[in-house]
């Protein structure tokens, strides 16, 4: 039942990372006006004014397509990593183990982009924190989500005996 469990996190995590990425592109002008917000610094006083900030369009599109890409490829690696551990839910503790690299590097890839894109460059380059209308919506939800990927990939990283 254990790793039946595991499985089945891991195969959320792949979910949630479709979905995310679907809604990143069918939405795609609130993707752009979320990454523009974040660059510019322009929703909090005086942020524009700071060097920090960039209006790029290199650097918003770029920053914009990184996230569903980065959703994708954690998604695919988390689906792939959970199809092989159900190919080897019955077999010996280290032929399971060995089929959970995958999907510890989808929610590797998942945290890299909450955790860099978000908070160490979103939060602490571009100074999100100081954003009144941005705060809660992107810092909190990328703070929720790294917090339940990551204890889902600890978990499932769990040695087994």
């Amino acid at each position: 039942m254990l790793r039946i469990t595991k499985i089945i996190l891991v195969a959320l995590v792949a979910v949630w990372a479709f979905l995310g990425a679907a809604f990143n592109i069918l939405h795609w002008g609130e993707t752009v006006g979320a990454v523009r917000a974040t660059a510019t610094m322009a929703t909090f006083d005086g942020g524009a004014e700071n060097w920090r900030a960039t209006s790029s369009p290199v650097v918003i599109w770029l920053g914009a397509m990184l996230i569903p890409a980065l959703k994708t490829t954690a998604g695919l690696c988390c689906l792939i990593g959970a199809g092989r551990m159900w190919a080897a839910r019955k077999d010996d503790a280290p032929t399971f183990a060995a089929a959970k690299t995958l999907a510890l590097s989808g929610c590797a890839i998942a945290m890299i982009l909450l955790f860099g894109g978000w908070i160490v460059i979103a939060e602490t380059w571009f100074e999100l924190w100081r954003s009144d209308a941005l705060r809660d919506v992107a810092l909190q939800s990328a703070f929720r989500y790294g917090a339940m990927i990551m204890l889902i990939a600890l978990f499932v990283g769990a040695r087994e005996d």
